[in-house]
This record gives structure tokens, C-alpha cells and sequence, in this order.
């Protein structure tokens, strides 16, 4: 028999694995139709919870806060757009083997780190290393350092404003703002068919599916027995004879890692990356995905990342002005009420439930007895 948590599980991704791609399948006259524009939508909203995955293990179970994590969700969708943007080849605007901004800026040769992307499998590879070998050297220094608590979080958070700054800059020969966009094939595919983009939305379901899988395998290891007690008492843990940075360097490199892959997967199926989206907002906002959600629960993470972005994308189609101030309002109302998140609260709900005692019921011979005496 499954536990009621599995069996949620199990339905959640029966939903986004199955029933949307087989509804993108369906003619339109179906009421159970989802439309490409949707399913893309979604496909974007599974990016994020693949990064909320790897947020919510970082900061839900060790405790550690990030504010700049969308460096890493950066590096990872750059890593892939440069090599879409090698694809295009001679079909760009100017038929140059250049990619456009690159002609615009009048750059004469490819740059020398760009030419190894041209390779499918060293971009599949870099996606994933390039977030962790940078979440490794920062954090490596900061742990060390034994940084933590706010002062990390400031760190991460001017970390994610540099990065801002640099890939902003059009001698980084990124794009500049405008970023890295138009993009015409990924791995020899046309993307402007929607066979394409159903197969993107698949891959990433899946790719959440297995993120999720490694998130658990970790949390329930002796080693995430580990991190949540460096969470609740790091002093008390060093004293034990652990040390707290080799863990935490452990799950922020593959908290990193994750984010990377979730760029890789939101850029082919957005059709662009600028700088923007590693910028100190977007690492706020995907706090509040997390901290929405419920922290250290993983499924709350994913649950969070969708509805919050879904109700955004609501919001700032029929009401454009009031979406910040909605997002301010859900992040004190989290802080403020329900510090556990939406699963948490359901959670505590639930048990409450379960542990209201039975009405009472006065025994007949009791109540006889009672009368004979009186």
C-alpha cells in the first residue's frame, strides 16, 4: 500500500510526464487539449522547479540561504546557448559563421572560449561542470572562511550582482544585454516545430523527475542526516567531530549543478538568455519559490515553483502593474504565517486532523449509577 506522500507523487508526475504531452496530442476541438503555447509555458515552469529542487536541498536542509543562484541557472543556460548560437551557422541574418551580435560589434574571429562549444558533447558536459566548478571555488573560499548565516547570503547576493555586471558588458562578447536569442536548432532539430518543443517538455519533465529522485537519495542518506543537523545546530556538529564546510561545499556544488542543467533546459525551450535572469532579483524570486512552497520537503519546492511562476504568468497577462506587489505580499505572508511553506502548513494541518480526540460518550451504567445516588 503507498503512503499518502508517495501516491501525491506518483500523481504529480504521472500529470507533467504523461497527461500534458498525450493533451498536446489531442486535436483542439478536445476539452482535454493543451495547446503548444501551454505545454511550453509548463516546460518553462519544470526548469524551475529543477532549480527549487536544488535550492530547497541547499537551504531546506542545511540551512544555507543562497541569493545567487541564478548565476549558476546563468552559466548553465549560456553554456547551451552558445552552442545553439554555433548551430545557426551561415543561417543568421548576416550569413556569417559569426553569431549576429558578434558582426554587430565587429568582431573579426570566434573567440577562443567559444570554439569549444561547438561540440555537442562538451556542451552537455560543460552545463553541468561550469556551475559546479564555480560553485566549488566560491564556496570553497567562503565555508572555509567560515562564513554563514546573513553574511553568506550577502556574499551570494553580490556575487549575483557582478555576474550581472560582467555578462552585461559587450567586451565579454556575450551578447551583451540583448543576451544570446534566435536560436534555430538544438542538436541538428528545428525548434519551430512543435514536436520539438513536446520533446523538450519530456526531457525536462524527466530530467525533474530524476533531480527529485537524487534530492531523496540524499536527504535520506547519513549524509543528509548530516546537513539538516549542521541546519538545526552547526556548532554542535562541529563539536561531534563532522566538519560542517566539507558538507555544505558537497550540497552547494550540487545545488549549482542542478541549476546549471535547469539553464541548459530553459534556454532552448524559452529561445533566450540575457543577463537579466542572473541578476539579484530573479535569485530572490526563486527564494520565494522555495520559501512559498515549504522548504525541506522537496515536493513543496516543486510545487512552489510552479504555482508561484503560473500565477505570475496569470498576473502579468491581465493585471501587469500588480505582479510585484503580489510577490512582496506572498513573501511576508510566508514569513509571517506560514514560515513552513503551503506543504508544510497543509502538513500540520493534517495531523491535527488526525490527532482530534473522539467525541465522548457517557457509558449507561455510569449514567444509572449516577442517578441512584442522587
Amino acid at each position: 500500500m503507498l503512503k499518502p506522500e508517495r501516491l501525491g507523487l506518483l500523481t504529480v508526475a504521472l500529470i507533467l510526464v504523461v497527461l500534458l504531452p498525450l493533451g498536446n496530442l489531442l486535436p483542439p476541438s478536445s476539452p482535454l487539449h493543451v495547446s503548444n503555447f501551454t505545454l511550453n509555458l509548463f516546460g518553462k515552469f519544470l526548469t524551475y522547479a529543477i532549480l527549487a529542487l536544488g535550492l530547497d536541498l541547499l537551504w531546506g536542509y542545511a540551512g544555507v540561504l543562497s541569493l545567487g543562484h541564478g548565476v549558476f541557472f546563468g552559466l548553465g543556460a549560456y553554456a547551451m546557448g552558445m552552442h545553439l548560437m554555433l548551430e545557426i551557422g551561415s543561417k543568421s541574418v548576416y550569413q556569417s559563421a559569426l553569431p549576429d551580435f558578434m558582426v554587430w560589434n565587429q568582431v573579426k574571429e570566434l573567440p577562443l572560449f567559444w570554439r569549444p562549444f561547438y561540440s555537442a558533447p562538451f556542451t552537455l558536459v560543460a552545463i553541468v561542470v561550469v556551475p559546479a566548478l564555480f560553485a566549488l571555488v566560491f564556496g570553497f573560499l567562503a565555508f572555509r572562511s567560515r562564513v554563514r548565516g546573513v553574511y553568506l547570503s550577502i556574499i551570494t547576493q553580490a556575487l549575483a550582482l557582478s555576474a550581472w555586471l560582467v555578462f552585461n558588458r559587450n567586451e565579454m562578447n556575450l551578447g551583451g544585454t540583448n543576451g544570446l536569442a534566435d536560436f534555430k536548432t538544438v542538436f541538428g532539430i528545428p525548434l519551430n516545430q512543435p514536436s520539438t518543443q513536446r520533446m523538450l517538455y519530456v526531457v525536462t519533465a524527466l530530467t525533474l523527475v530524476a533531480a527529485w529522485a537524487l534530492c531523496r537519495w540524499i536527504t535520506q542518506s547519513r549524509a543528509g542526516k548530516v546537513l539538516v543537523a549542521i541546519r538545526d545546530s552547526e556548532t554542535r556538529v562541529l563539536f561531534s567531530g563532522y566538519s560542517p564546510a566539507s558538507y555544505k561545499l558537497f550540497v552547494f556544488v550540487v545545488s549549482a549543478a542542478l541549476a546549471g542543467v535547469a539553464g541548459a533546459l530553459y534556454a532552448p525551450q524559452v529561445g533566450i538568455i540575457t543577463p537579466a535572469k542572473m541578476g539579484v532579483l530573479p535569485s530572490i524570486e526563486m527564494v520565494v519559490w522555495v520559501a512559498a512552497g515549504g522548504r525541506g520537503t522537496l515536493i513543496g519546492a516543486v510545487l512552489g515553483a510552479i504555482g508561484v511562476n503560473w500565477i505570475q504568468s496569470w498576473l502579468t497577462t491581465s493585471y501587469p502593474d500588480v505582479w510585484l506587489l503580489f510577490l512582496g505580499a506572498l513573501f511576508m505572508s510566508v514569513v509571517l504565517f506560514i514560515p513552513d511553506g503551503v506543504v508544510g502548513a497543509l502538513s500540520r494541518l493534517a495531523q491535527r486532523l488526525r490527532r482530534r480526540p473522539a467525541p465522548r460518550v457517557e457509558a449507561p451504567q455510569l449514567e444509572r449509577a449516577t442517578d441512584s445516588t442522587a
